[in-house]
């Protein structure tokens, strides 16, 4: 494996795609950096920070040994832990069949479990009115995903082959899904791959990296501003 001597600097917060960056990187055991991004503060909005992601999203990363031994920055999830697997040959395999099983679950969950979940929170905690459609068409829609999952894991142990990136992606869209409206008692083979997960030494440091700056946003106007209703900027 590649060996790292400088860290890798994470830019974060304690969110569901931040938390799969903290798992690869503690998976993998490199040595890595927290720059905390306080998104219900609009540090998000930071020159310095959209050097790097100019989407104005977190998490990203800044590699000080990337190709060529020159720094490099990455931005979007799902193409840190791509660049991460392939930097250090680890949970994203070589072969071609078996990367395309892995990144068919990984853009899934980026895709589809990821937004979907994110406007089950949005509309069932956030909204400041209650709107029956969009609760139960993000309820019912987050329902049908835990449902495609729990039918791929009933004769696997993980998403694609072996652990890999997809399940590092997926599985913290999973833990707040009470926060959705779901109950794992009615999709067992996905709460037994959630369990087993949650048991992995790795992913428990991985979750409670910034956990003491982790709170509930229902009731921060503030923060809301901030986060919901964001327009381009001139």
């Amino acid at each position: 494996m590649t060996k790292q001597t400088k860290p890798i600097e994470l830019y974060y917060w304690p969110t569901p795609n931040g938390w799969k960056v903290t798992i690869m990187l503690e998976e993998l055991g490199v040595p890595y950096e927290v720059r905390y991004v306080n998104i219900g503060k609009g540090e998000q909005f930071e020159p310095s920070f959209l050097k790097i992601a100019p989407n104005n999203r977190m998490p990203a990363i800044v590699d000080p040994e990337g190709p060529g031994g020159e720094p490099i920055s990455v931005f979007e999830s799902g193409a840190i832990l791509q660049y991460l697997g392939r930097k250090f040959g680890r949970f994203y395999p070589t072969d071609e069949r078996t990367r395309v099983e892995v990144e068919e679950w990984l853009f899934w969950q980026v895709g589809g479990l990821g937004p979907m979940a994110g406007q089950a929170h949005h509309f069932r905690q956030y909204a400041p009115e209650k709107v029956p459609y969009a609760v139960d068409r993000y309820t019912n829609e987050v329902n049908r995903l835990y449902g495609v999952m729990n039918k791929r894991l009933a004769e696997r142990a993980f998403l694609a082959g072996d652990y890999s990136i997809a399940d590092m992606a997926a599985i913290g869209w999973v833990k707040p899904y009470q926060n959705q409206g779901q109950d794992l008692d009615d999709f067992p083979h996905l709460k037994r791959w959630f369990e087993a997960l949650l048991a992995r030494p790795a992913v428990e440091r991985a979750l409670v990296v910034g956990q003491e700056h982790r709170r509930n946003l229902a009731d921060d106007k503030e923060a809301q501003k901030v986060l919901f209703g964001q327009r381009a900027r001139a």
